[in-house]
C-alpha cells in the first residue's frame, strides 16, 4: 500500500512536468515554424524560460508537500500497526488487567481507506491499563483497598440493628419434680440500635493510609416481663434509651507486598479504640442501694450506654486475591481489652458500688467473603464475620455467669458506583447465634478527593 501510494505521486509530479516541458516546447516551435522570416523576438523566448522557470519551482513545492503527505501516511501507518498489535496483546491479557483494577474499555473506530484500505483489518487502541484494584461492595467495616497517596477519602455511613432475646428466670426451690415454690420471671428483649458514623482517610503513601472514625449512637430497648404466681395477668414494660457520641476509633493500614493477577495482596491494620462514649459504669442502674443481692428493682439501666466502656488495642491482617472475574478477601484480627481500675457503678438513690477492677473480655476475630462484579459500575459481595468474646474479669476473677460468647453473621452487600469519586454500598447481616443481632442494615457513600 505505502509503495503503490509513492508511486502514483511520484507518476502524477513527472507527468506534470514532462506535459508542463512540451507545451513550452510546442509554442517555440510554433513561433520559429511561423515564417523564416519572422525574426524570433528574444523577449518572447526570455518570458517563455520565465514561465518554464516558475511552473518548475511550483511543481518542486508540490513534489515537497507531497512527500511530507507520505511521510505522515507512513507513519501513521505504522502507529496503525502498533496499536492493533497493542489492542490484540490487550485482548489477551484482560483477565489480568481486570483482576488489577477494572479496566476502562475505551471506544475503537476503525478507519478505512478508499483507496486500499480493507474493511476486514482491525485498527483500535489499546484500552488503558489501570493499577486501581477491582473494588466491591462494602461488607465488613476495613475497607478492600488503600488510599493513594496524597488522597483523602470521606465516608459517612448510617447502621441499624435489632435483636431480639427471651430468658426465663427461676428464683425458687423445687419440692417436687412437678411443684415450684417461688418466682417465675419470664423477660423478652427488644434492642434497637442506630448509629451515624464519619470516617475520613488520608494515604501517606501508595502502600500506607490512616484512618479516623466518629460515631453517634442512639439505642433504645424494651424489656417486657410478666412474673407469674403473684396474681398478675398483665406485661410489665420497661423501656430506656440512650444517645451520645461512641468511642472514636483511629487506624492505619499498611499493604505489605505488590499483589496482582491471581496473586494475593496482604494489607496489615491496626486499631485504637477509645472510650469517649458513655459507658456502662457511667448510667445510672434500677437499684435501691446495690445491685448484688438485692432484689429491689429491675438491675437494668435506666439509661443505655453508648461506649464498651475500656480501651481497646486491635492489630489484624487483611488479605485480597483477585481471581478474574470474582475478588476473594477477609481478615483475622485480636482485639484486647484494656483492664480499668477502681470502678465503681451509680445506683439508683445516687450512692455508688465499687467493684475494683474490670477487664472486658478479649475478642478474636476473623470473617471472610466473595466479591463479584456484575458489571462495570455495580458489585454484589457475600460474606461470613466471626467473632469469639472472652469471659469478663472482676479484680482477676471471673465474673460469675460470665461465659465465652460467639458471635457469627451472614452479610450481603451491593455496591453501585455512581461516578469516579462517589460509591454508594448497601449491606445486610443476618444474625446466626441468639447473641448476634437478628438484622443489621448498613449504608456507605464512599466518596474520594
Amino acid at each position: 500500500m505505502k509503495q503503490q501510494l509513492f508511486c502514483n505521486v511520484a507518476v502524477a509530479a513527472c507527468s506534470a512536468v514532462c506535459f508542463s516541458s512540451t507545451t513550452a516546447h510546442a509554442q517555440t516551435v510554433n513561433t520559429l515554424a511561423a515564417g523564416d522570416d519572422a525574426p524570433v523576438s528574444v523577449d518572447a523566448l526570455r518570458r517563455d524560460v520565465n514561465d518554464l522557470a516558475r511552473q518548475l519551482e511550483t511543481l518542486k513545492r508540490e513534489l515537497e508537500e507531497e512527500k511530507i503527505k507520505l511521510r505522515e501516511l507512513r507513519h501513521s501507518v505504522r502507529n496503525d500497526t502498533l496499536a492493533t498489535q497493542r489492542g490484540g496483546t490487550a485482548a489477551g491479557s484482560s483477565a489480568a488487567q481486570q483482576a488489577q483494577g477494572g479496566t476502562q474499555v475505551a471506544m475503537q473506530t476503525i478507519v478505512n481507506s478508499p483507496d486500499n484500505a480493507s474493511p476486514t483489518e482491525p485498527v483500535g487502541v489499546a484500552p488503558e491499563r489501570s493499577n486501581r484494584q477491582r473494588e466491591v461492595a462494602q461488607i465488613f467495616e476495613q475497607p478492600g483497598i488503600l488510599t493513594p497517596k496524597g488522597k483523602f477519602g470521606l465516608e459517612p455511613s448510617i447502621q441499624y440493628s435489632y435483636s431480639s432475646n427471651n430468658r426465663v428466670a427461676l428464683v425458687g426451690y423445687t419440692v417436687i419434680p412437678a411443684l415450684l415454690i417461688g418466682l417465675v420471671d419470664v423477660r423478652q428483649v427488644k434492642s434497637n440500635t442506630l448509629t451515624g458514623a464519619l470516617t475520613g482517610r488520608y494515604g501517606l503513601s501508595n502502600r500506607m493510609e490512616v484512618e479516623m472514625r466518629v460515631p453517634y449512637v442512639y439505642r433504645s430497648d424494651s424489656t417486657i416481663s410478666r412474673e407469674i404466681f403473684t396474681g398478675s395477668a398483665t406485661d410489665q414494660v420497661f423501656q430506656t434509651s440512650g444517645k451520645a457520641i461512641g468511642d472514636v476509633e483511629v487506624s492505619a493500614r499498611y499493604q505489605l507486598n505488590d499483589g496482582g493477577a491471581d496473586r494475593p495482596y496482604f494489607i496489615g491494620t491496626m486499631r485504637l479504640k477509645s472510650r469517649t462514649g458513655k459507658d456502662p459504669f457511667d448510667v445510672v442502674t434500677d437499684c435501691v442501694t446495690r445491685c448484688v443481692g438485692n432484689t429491689t428493682g429491675t438491675g437494668l439501666p435506666l439509661e443505655l450506654p453508648t461506649g464498651s466502656g475500656s480501651y481497646s488495642l486491635q492489630p489484624g491482617l487483611t488479605w485480597l486475591f483477585p481471581s478474574d472475574p470474582a475478588v476473594f478477601f477477609g481478615s483475622f484480627s485480636y482485639q484486647y481489652n484494656f483492664a480499668r481500675k477502681n470502678v465503681s457503678r451509680r445506683v439508683l438513690n445516687g450512692e455508688e458500688e465499687f467493684l475494683g477492677n474490670v477487664k472486658a473480655g478479649d475478642i478474636l476475630g476473623a470473617n471472610f467473603g466473595m466479591g463479584l462484579a456484575l458489571n462495570d459500575k455495580s458489585s454484589f459481595s457475600v460474606g461470613f464475620d466471626l467473632n469469639s468474646v472472652g469471659r469478663t474479669k472482676q479484680n482477676d476473677v471471673t465474673v460469675p455467669g460470665s461465659v465465652r460468647t460467639v458471635l457469627a453473621s451472614l452479610l450481603l452487600g451491593y455496591s453501585y458506583r455512581y461516578s469516579d469519586k462517589t460509591s454508594f454500598s448497601l449491606s445486610i447481616g443476618a444474625g446466626l447465634t441468639r447473641d448476634t443481632p437478628d438484622l443489621s442494615l448498613t449504608m456507605r457513600v464512599p466518596m474520594s478527593f
